[in-house]
């Protein structure tokens, strides 16, 4: 079944195409429309990236709503472009940072601080960079906003990954060492199908923090170089500059459209697709329901057409990669696995040291004294809003998404409303509080605060969902049986079952709080403009002021305090779920 199997998959092609009832029937029909209209969208944003840059000028972004599909046509494919590659760093990076302790002490402390820097900290030094690439074409503007899109999507997911992999039971663990899978049939028979639960929901909530920054992504502004890409989020930038309501009341009902169109043809068939991975199944579970997937299934020809792809592919999974071995750990003396740890941390450190010293010496260069304690002080704000952020979503979402996890019926009705809020852009909302606090006179440091809930709340809750949804169904039945009741049952038995999760979840969370604070600091409406205190405000500030010394600050400032609390709190808390799982 190796390679062989692949060549006779495709051999076959045809013969099974020649076969009596191979004729497409309505089904067939109605899905080659899906694809072929897909296709054609495809085609032409593609050809649509490659205009002229001055094209942009010549035909600037409009409020007309003839344009509005074609501008959620543009803004869609940048975000599947971005979740695309973000699944490919996903299944690479976080299986490395899974299984090689070495590259674990650079790959995680790498990701907390990856996190931890704004959409807009990447824009400042990528635009240009981008552009340069593609000089006179909109491609390179493209590049950037996909990139921009990128880093608010590839950190949950890869954690969500990670976090799956260490946290496989011991049980499968040991069924795979017995029948001797190499590493890479192991990853695609064991690996991936037990964290596909998780990876699909985190996909989702990654697709729609994308949604989030999509402002910041398509009307770049850093410094003299102002691009504004054709798509919802630069509609939404023009109406907001020209406090046009019903533009933004166009948008955000483009937005639902989008959001409704792609849960419908794409992710909720996935989720269909993916309940057979589940860890364990009862006859009398209910199953994730998707029309897509039951149309896929109902149809003639495109099955025939999909079952030689299928073989290949399995075999293509069954092969034996050399470079992957055999599965089989080499024996490695202890004091020399030890002493390669030790001379790899000791690298690793002076890496860290020598790169922390070019910042410093930027900095002392550049800014004095006062201006690191005063972004060290702003900092300090923004961590107590992201800690009562985070408490206030844990306490109101952690119920909820158990509720929904436990109910298939209820994920199914929840799951389009849960990405639309996930991906509403606290933009929309910045009329609302603007006018509200000047009307009623209010503290804009407290009351801009809110807004960073778009930013936090939803990573716990589609965390949640998931990991109350992979909750087997056998621990549920034993906890009925023994009649465990309100605040014991969730002690001993909801809340270890879906701490693994909640911990990535509220990881995620909380570098979507920081991040959330570059545009939840400071709001604008028109002319009138609010500004709460905060290190969101200071590097937004100093983005748009084209001030690199104090946006490198910012981000250092930044990076700084996100690693510390994930090193003294979430990484202690991953490896107690880490723990319990391999002792269960």
């Amino acid at each position: 079944m190796d390679i062989r199997s692949v060549t006779a998959a495709v051999r076959t092609w045809p013969l099974s195409l020649g076969q009596k009832g191979a004729l497409p029937n309505f089904y067939d029909l109605v899905l080659f429309a899906f694809i072929a209209a897909a296709f054609t969208a495809l085609a032409h944003g593609a050809r649509e990236m490659e205009a002229p840059l001055a094209s942009l000028d010549l035909a600037p972004v409009t409020l007309d709503p003839v344009k509005l599909p074609e501008y959620a046509l543009r803004t869609t494919l940048r975000m599947f472009a971005a979740i695309l590659a973000s699944l490919a760093f996903t299944f690479v990076v976080a299986s490395l940072a899974a299984k090689s302790r070495k590259a674990e002490l650079v790959i995680i402390p790498a990701l907390d601080i990856l996190q931890s820097v704004p959409v807009l900290g990447f824009l400042t030094f990528t635009v240009v960079f981008f552009m340069g690439l593609f000089p006179g074409s909109q491609l390179g503007a493209e590049c950037a906003a996909i990139f921009a899109v990128f880093t608010a999507q590839a950190w949950n997911m890869a954690f969500s990954f990670y976090q799956s992999l260490r946290t496989i039971p011991r049980d499968l663990d040991e069924v795979s060492r017995h029948f001797r899978l190499s590493p890479w049939l192991r990853f695609w028979r064991l690996e991936v199908p037990f964290a596909a639960p998780g990876l699909i929901w985190n996909t989702m909530m990654s697709m729609s923090g994308g949604w989030f920054f999509v402002v910041a992504s398509e009307a770049i502004t850093v410094g003299a170089t102002s691009v504004k890409l054709p798509g919802i989020g630069s509609w939404l930038a023009v109406a907001i500059d020209r406090k046009d309501i019903a533009a933004v009341a166009m948008a955000v009902a483009a937005m639902a459209v989008v959001i409704l169109a792609y849960d419908q043809l794409l992710f909720r068939p996935i989720v269909a697709w993916a309940d057979k991975f589940r860890f364990e199944q009862t006859a009398a579970q209910q199953r994730p329901r998707s029309w897509v997937y039951d149309l896929v299934r109902r149809t003639r020809l495109l099955r025939r057409l999909l079952t030689p792809i299928s073989r290949a592919v399995s075999g293509l999974a069954r092969l034996r990669l050399p470079a992957f071995g055999d599965g089989r750990a080499r024996a490695v003396p202890g004091w020399l696995g030890k002493a390669s740890d030790i001379v790899w941390i000791l690298l690793v450190l002076a890496a860290a040291g020598y790169s922390a010293w070019i910042a410093v010496e930027y900095l002392r260069t550049t800014l004095g004294p006062d201006d690191v304690a005063g972004a060290v002080g702003l900092g300090l704000l923004t961590l107590a809003r992201v800690v009562v952020l985070i408490v206030i979503a844990s306490l109101i979402w952690v119920p909820i998404g158990v509720w929904i996890g436990l109910r298939p019926w209820a994920a199914e009705l929840v799951q389009p409303v849960a990405q639309f809020l996930a991906a509403f852009p606290a933009n929309v909302l910045f009329p609302i509080a603007v006018v509200a606090i000047v009307a009623f006179r209010l503290n804009p440091d407290i009351w801009l605060s809110p807004l960073m809930v778009l930013g936090t709340q939803w990573y716990i809750l589609f965390n949640v969902v998931a990991g109350a949804s992979a909750f087997p169904t056998d621990l549920r039945e034993v906890s009925s049986l023994y009649r465990l009741r309100s605040w014991q049952w969730w002690r001993r038995v909801m809340l270890p079952g879906i701490f693994p999760y909640y911990v990535t979840g509220a990881l995620t969370a909380s570098g979507g709080s920081w991040n959330a604070s570059i545009v939840a600091e400071m709001a604008s409406w028109g002319d009138t403009k609010l500004e709460a205190a905060g290190l969101g405000a200071f590097i937004a500030r100093a983005t748009e002021a084209g001030d690199y010394p104090r946006v490198v600050l910012g981000i250092v400032v930044m990076a700084v305090f996100v690693v510390l609390v994930n090193r003294l709190l979430w990484r202690r808390l991953y490896t107690i779920a880490e723990r319990r799982t391999r002792l269960d």
